[in-house]
């Protein structure tokens, strides 16, 4: 951990089409010549950092260069102002003629995009993990809240309406929690159908966790949507993972061109 990396597969104008990318290296015998921009690149800007550039290096070829802070032509854009993840920057990344050594080359040339392929089951069960967290958590607060807050004489949680909804929070969390753990296994073993059963667990979770956050702000009434309580925070940032590591919509494009595919 004495370097972070960032992985540089999105681009201004390619974010699901990811094959629509137009960074390209231009082979140049011992180097590449590269150009291009990425964007919304989490960690980028940072001193010391190290890029993962998926980029062209032929008209239908794609492999992966490893570009360390520093190079001359490695610029980037301004922090992002987002409406969550406000801990850590996203920056766009741009190539400018940027001399990229031979020896740059992750795996061999031309497998980039089995290797972006490669690392996004992985990171789609990451993303969903950091649902899993963040639910967990306010399901635990929005619990402690209705035993403590009083209306019309009673505690909140003497609502049998109350007490069904976190009924249902409470068995969504534990089926999202059991779904990645599922996937994540099959990814280890590494099981043919490792990659639907990823896409099923992040679509599943991020969406049921969500909700959890947006039920628990809601039983927070009033309270829940100031910065005093921590649950505003929370809904900001788990926004953002039904969108990260490709889109749900993308999720569910995954998973039935799996269960529809020929045997």
């Amino acid at each position: 951990m004495e370097r972070l990396s960032s992985y540089c597969l999105t681009e201004p104008d390619s974010g699901s089409d990811a094959q629509a990318m137009k960074s390209f290296a231009q082979d140049n015998g011992d180097h590449f010549v590269l150009n291009g921009s990425k964007a919304f690149i989490s960690g980028s800007g940072v001193e010391g950092n190290i890029y993962l550039v998926m980029c062209k290096t032929g008209e239908k070829e794609v492999s992966c260069l490893i570009l360390e802070d520093g190079m001359k032509g490695l610029t980037f854009g301004a922090n992002e102002h987002k409406m969550g993840w406000n801990s850590q920057p996203t920056r766009i990344v741009n190539f400018d003629d940027v001399k990229v050594p031979k020896a740059n080359i992750l795996g061999k040339q031309g497998q980039g995009f089995k290797i972006a392929l490669s690392g996004l089951d992985g990171g789609r069960l990451n993303i969903a993990s950091c649902s899993l967290g963040g639910a967990a958590k306010c399901l635990d607060l929005a619990t402690d809240y209705v035993k403590q807050r009083k209306q019309f004489g009673q505690p909140l949680a003497s609502n049998q309406h109350i007490q069904f909804q976190l009924a249902k929070m409470g068995s969504d969390l534990e089926a999202s929690r059991l779904m990645v753990r599922h996937a994540a296994g099959l990814l280890n073993d590494k099981e043919a159908n490792a990659t639907m059963y990823c896409a099923m667990a992040k679509k599943f979770a991020t969406d049921k966790c969500f909700n959890i956050v947006n039920d628990s702000l809601q039983l927070h009434g009033g309270y829940g949507y100031l910065q005093d309580y921590p649950i505003e925070r929370f809904l900001r940032d788990l926004r953002v993972n039904q969108i990260l590591e490709g889109t749900n919509e993308i999720m569910m494009h995954i998973i039935q061109r799996f269960l529809l595919k020929d045997d």
